[in-house]
């Protein structure tokens, strides 16, 4: 009679155990971001701790500096491009995949995927020394010109959009396009007013997903900016060369605000739990 209550208070306890390991594994994922936030407001020009100080001087200072802005305008403009460019050929490339079965589609779609796989610094090397050999067979300035970066993040993004939307037409209830080919509706109406709103979860990950990828990306601008361009994370790497100021990490903390304010917006329209 008495071990139903005794039970109880063990599975509690092993629930309380359980939730503050979760609570500090959460922790321990979130305190360099953090910590970089928390360091942003330092008041001394070289940071340490405990610092004598706070201030919001560090956010106005990278404001100001051209770079950041000009790298922040450059990123969101690359983003923008790749993610909507990237978004209509990887959905299409989707489709093609998963509704049209033909023979090497497997392979189409391993192919489609590897960049995922393929470190960035590595991808990065290879599509410039891809860009070399096209300007000596084209003999016109590839290299280093704004168009072969936004290439570049095209392609990066190309993957990720056929990654949910494959994922996402897998789930799809067919049913419901068979039934409005029956009542006399066309394959464009079925498509337009039966399956992109029901993948429309997917869509809109796979475009925040994708500018998420393209906003931040360093490794493969790293090997493709040309003279006078540059992005967001390059800048932020070329002043940490000659400068330790809490600059970076006011830099970073705007930065972690823009993304967190994207991821919080994918997940609005589908839980991440469902795409990661």
């Amino acid at each position: 009679m008495y071990s139903r209550p005794y039970f109880r208070r063990g599975l509690s306890g092993a629930t309380f155990i359980h939730r503050v390991f979760v609570a500090l594994m959460y922790l321990f994922m979130l305190a360099p971001l953090i910590c970089v936030v928390w360091m942003s407001f330092f008041k001394d020009a070289i940071p340490h701790f405990p610092p004598s100080g706070y201030t919001t001087h560090w956010y106005g200072n990278a404001w100001r500096n051209p770079s950041f802005a000009n790298g922040f305008i450059a990123s969101i403009q690359i983003a923008a491009v790749a993610t909507l460019t990237g978004g209509a050929l990887g959905m299409l490339a989707a489709f093609g995949i998963q509704r049209n079965k033909f023979r090497g589609s497997q392979l189409v779609s391993t192919l489609l995927l590897s960049p995922v796989l393929i470190p960035g610094i590595v991808a990065g090397i290879a599509i410039y020394l891809f860009y070399v050999q096209a300007e000596k067979f084209l003999d016109r300035d590839i290299v280093g010109t704004h168009a072969s970066l936004v290439i570049a993040h095209i392609c990066l993004t190309i993957p990720w959009t056929v990654r949910l939307v494959v994922a996402g037409m897998k789930g799809l209830d067919r049913t419901l396009e068979e039934a409005a080919s029956v009542l006399g509706a066309s394959p464009r109406v079925v498509f337009l007013r039966i399956t992109l709103p029901m993948l429309r979860p997917s869509i809109v990950a796979a475009a925040l997903f994708s500018f998420v990828v393209s906003f931040e990306n360093l490794e493969l601008s790293l090997s493709l900016v040309g003279p006078g361009h540059t992005t967001l994370p390059i800048a932020i790497m070329q002043y940490l060369e000659f400068n330790l100021d809490p600059t970076i990490a006011a830099v970073s903390a705007m930065q972690i605000l823009l993304l967190g304010a994207v991821m919080l917006i994918t997940d609005r329209f589908v839980k991440l739990s469902q795409v990661v």
